[in-house]
């Protein structure tokens, strides 16, 4: 299986000047774990996750004061649709992250994260029932 076959194409993108606490609003309601982080000074993408959201809060940030950008990793690994799911699951386990944004050339097309790769690795290997 590909990465376009797991990937969610409900893309949320945030600018770097929203709060933590809009960011979590905004997952909250598109249901997603993960916002991309578009930084037109920069022309570059971020990526925020709900643990980063989590970890600026355990720390006891005010998450209706900080922005994003002070959250958001913007060393970014890249997937594309034509990766495999194992390639996608290893550049997790090797980067220690559970989300990869999905780049169709200079697009971004989806996220992929553990979950859907387990959702559609779990779908393959599921007993057929008697």
């Amino acid at each position: 299986m590909l990465v376009r076959d797991a990937m969610s194409t409900v893309v949320l993108t945030i600018g770097p000047a929203h709060t933590l606490r809009q960011a979590a609003q905004l997952m909250s309601a598109r249901r997603v774990g993960a916002a991309i982080v578009l930084d037109p000074d920069t022309c570059g993408l971020g990526i925020l996750t709900e643990r980063d959201v989590l970890n600026a809060i355990g720390a006891g940030l005010d998450p209706d004061q900080e922005p994003s950008h002070a959250h958001t990793t913007t060393d970014v690994v890249f997937a594309t649709p034509q990766w495999t799911l194992d390639r996608a699951a290893a550049a997790m386990l090797h980067g220690g992250f559970r989300h990869l944004i999905v780049l169709d050339g200079q697009d971004a097309v989806g996220v992929v994260s553990v979950r859907d790769i387990v959702r559609c690795w779990a779908a393959v290997h599921a007993p057929v029932p008697a």
